[in-house]
């Protein structure tokens, strides 16, 4: 079963929350770095960039 694992004694359930906050930055940078890649100061062709990443 689950609960009988021979598991150190160091790991605990802050180790899963440590490893969920670890995706969720990794997440969040590949994210900011597909729409920094998109970025467009021009006004006239801001709107365009955002229909091309809807696409």
């Amino acid at each position: 079963s689950f609960i009988d694992l021979p598991t150190p004694s160091n790991i605990s359930a802050w180790w899963n929350f440590g490893s969920l906050l670890g995706v969720c930055l990794i997440l969040q940078i590949l994210t900011g770095l597909f729409l920094a890649m998109h970025y467009t100061s021009d006004t006239m062709t801001a709107f365009s960039s955002v229909t091309h990443i809807c696409r």
